[in-house]
């Protein structure tokens, strides 16, 4: 829609429409003119509230249409509203907008031929950002729609901004989701994975390598933190961990090879340092065992086909924090119908226990039911449906499941 400019005092031009709402048709009459004189010529007129109402796509009570995505606004960059009008006031019109995240941008300068300050506090109250008395002073009423059009531009600004913020989060988000690895179902094994961000990026990561015939690396990592900065470490240490798995394979290797280049991430600011807990396992079909290494991580769970509960090992310092780091490499027997379980300690937020050792207990007793047989959508539907589950959401949640046929 294209808008007339006016100068402000600064000599800038803007691009403005003023709504001016008054039951006085000389009210509005005035107004009109200040502003035409004054270089803003692109306005819009209304005789009540209800009139504005319709103009903005609201319904006669100043609500959005029920299964409507709303009406035009206009392209009103701010309105001019008589406190005092008959149906429906100006106080109730400002509150009725306000109500509307499509409309409440807008900023609403009172206009009142009352000095009641009660009055005048419910109007602000109510979401006007001024107020102007009649009768009207040209030069109040034309600075004060200075300051609205100002505040109405950087309102707009931070809209626009947080607009492409949005579409650059998610798409963030779907080259995330794309590089993160697709289920296996091969004739010895079977791999899945449960991935819940708390925010629209996660720190998590999870990855999967077949090395040979019989053999698997399966790892899962959690990066310091939340949201943007923590999802680009977690992204550059996939990259990493794709390359070491495939290069390494052995699960100290592996791991090293992790903490060397997680270093290539620290800054001049020594109060910035990024580091990782995770778990690598390798499974070898062929033998019957898998060997894994944990850094700091969650111990991992091996559920047997009989329901008994096998818990990894606690594991050592995060990857990152120190240049060398001492690893240990365990080794635990595997059967047919054995379930492993991998999972990042946002999990805990499921048993809500603060100490370390209830917390592991209870989500393996959670767990346990959820034995090989357990389709894995199955188990993530019992662990997050529900409205128990909604409040659970501050810290990303990654649980990965490794079946032995």
């Amino acid at each position: 829609m294209n808008k007339l400019t006016a100068l402000d005092g600064a000599g800038k031009r803007w691009h403005m429409r003023i709504a001016v709402v008054d039951d006085n048709p000389m009210n509005i009459t005035v107004v009109k003119e200040i502003l035409k004189r004054a270089g803003y010529a692109d306005m819009l007129t209304a005789a009540s509230g209800m009139e504005l109402f319709a103009q903005l796509g609201l319904d006669a009570n100043g609500y959005e249409p029920e299964g409507a995505a709303g009406g035009d606004d206009h392209g009103i960059d701010l309105i001019l509203l008589d406190m005092m009008m008959p149906g429906v006031d100006g106080i109730t019109v400002c509150a009725r907008i306000q109500e509307s995240p499509r409309l409440r941008d807008i900023p609403i300068i009172m206009v009142t031929a009352i000095g009641d300050s009660k009055k005048l506090a419910e109007a602000l109250d109510a979401g006007a950002i001024d107020y102007v008395t009649k009768p009207i002073n040209r030069i109040e009423l034309l600075a004060r729609i200075r300051v609205a059009l100002r505040l109405k531009e950087q309102k707009d600004w931070h809209k626009e901004r947080d607009r492409r913020v949005r579409e650059e989060l998610q798409l963030a988000r779907e080259v995330q989701y794309a590089a993160l690895p697709q289920p296996v179902d091969d004739e010895g094994m079977a791999i899945d994975a449960i991935y819940r961000p708390s925010e629209e990026l996660s720190g998590d990561l999870y990855a999967w390598h077949r090395i040979d015939d019989n053999r698997y690396g399966i790892a899962v990592i959690d990066a310091m933190g939340h949201g943007i900065s923590s999802s680009l470490a977690s992204m550059f240490i996939a990259s990493v961990l794709k390359e070491a798995m495939t290069k390494q394979v052995e699960p100290k290797r592996v791991v090293k090879e992790l903490n060397r280049r997680s270093h290539q991430l620290q800054f001049a600011d020594q109060l910035i340092q990024y580091y990782f807990t995770g778990l690598y396992m390798v499974v070898d079909l062929n033998k019957g065992v898998l060997e894994y290494v944990n850094a700091g991580h969650p111990p991992g769970l091996l559920i047997r086909s009989d329901g008994q509960v096998e818990n990894f090992k606690v594991g050592g310092v995060a990857i990152g924090l120190f240049s060398e780091m001492a690893l240990e490499k365990h080794v635990i027997e595997i059967l047919p119908g054995d379930r492993i379980m991998l999972f990042t300690d946002g999990m805990y937020d499921l048993v809500g226990s603060d100490y370390e050792a209830d917390r592991e207990t209870s989500l393996a007793e959670l767990l346990r039911p959820f034995c090989g047989k357990t389709p894995v959508k199955a188990l993530e539907d019992a662990l997050f449906t529900g409205e128990q589950r909604e409040d659970l959401a501050s810290d990303d949640r990654c649980i990965v499941v490794v079946d032995i046929k």
